[in-house]
């Protein structure tokens, strides 16, 4: 099948994205200068083999968190942003509809933070980005599937995840989560997506009903994390939530005390995180947006 004007478009722009641009080593044999295949599904959190058959046109019909997610990783500008929309057979994402862009400077700071777990969420705590540390800490990123990438959800209605809670501290991250998402749901009224994803937690979540109707509006959860990784063990570490203003992003940043055994096993991890996460993006067969491991967010 001959790959079709969304493919070839890909194509073209992952042979202009050089792979120190994206925070990549560039060294190796490289038939040409841009990104190879394998790097452009680790930075966009889908498969190879996704990749390879949207390029081919074997794979059709991307949805929008794909295209978003190319987008990203392809550091398209706003009008290249669009046109990969319009080639999907889609329209972009315009005024009204929570922000899904990281802006430049979100993205060079990501860039540079290489030896420290972060993840990027638009403001209704739908995962982005991750950078492989993140990943390696919290579980392969390319995993979940659409709605599964946010993270109010997976708190009321996932599984539990790597991040010890105790009742209290639960309660109270629930309560700033619903708190957050009632902010943005008003100043993003027409948001449908948003809408739907309300609906959906008032009717299978008794817990976010009530805070909901409650008229919950804050909450202030514990910044202090504890996280049992199956490889390593538990680390305690902080965590930091920051947000960008003008493009309505909330990045989640871990460290560790310098010193500290928390600290050695963030280390360890970079290692045995980036040879986890090379085996699973190859064997991965489906597309999937950025994510975190199926047990939940993290926060």
């Amino acid at each position: 099948m001959a790959a079709t004007e969304f493919g070839r478009t890909v194509r073209r722009w992952r042979d202009r994205v050089p792979p120190e641009v994206a925070g990549l080593p560039a060294g190796g044999h490289r038939r040409a200068a841009g990104l190879r295949r394998e790097e452009l599904a680790l930075l966009a959190g889908i498969s190879v083999d996704y990749v390879t058959r949207l390029e081919q046109g074997r794979a059709t019909n991307p949805s929008e968190q794909v295209v978003e997610a190319l987008a990203r990783a392809l550091r398209l500008s706003p009008p290249e942003r669009a046109h990969l929309f319009h080639v999907a057979g889609l329209v972009p994402p315009g005024r009204g509809t929570v922000p899904a862009s990281l802006t430049p400077g979100v993205q060079r700071m990501l860039d540079r933070l290489t030896g420290t777990p972060v993840a990027v969420f638009d403001a209704a705590w739908t995962l982005l980005l991750a950078n492989p540390l993140y990943s390696a800490l919290m579980g392969d990123q390319s995993l979940l599937r659409d709605n599964e990438r946010n993270g109010v959800r997976r708190n009321f209605l996932g599984p539990a995840g790597r991040v010890r809670h105790t009742e209290q501290s639960r309660r109270a991250l629930q309560e700033a989560l619903v708190g957050d998402l009632r902010a943005t749901a008003s100043r993003y009224p027409s948001d449908r997506r948003l809408s739907r994803l309300i609906a959906e937690l008032r009717a299978d979540s008794g817990r976010f009903a009530e805070l909901w109707d409650a008229g919950v509006v804050g909450g202030e959860p514990e910044s202090r994390k504890t996280v049992d990784h199956p490889q390593v063990g538990a680390l305690t570490l902080d965590c930091d939530v920051l947000t960008v203003e003008g493009a309505d992003l909330r990045i989640m940043v871990y460290t560790a005390e310098p010193g500290t055994a928390d600290a050695d096993q963030i280390d360890l991890l970079a290692v045995l995180g980036t040879q986890t996460l090379g085996g699973e993006h190859r064997e991965a067969s489906d597309a999937a947006p950025l994510g975190e491991h199926r047990p939940g967010l993290s926060r």
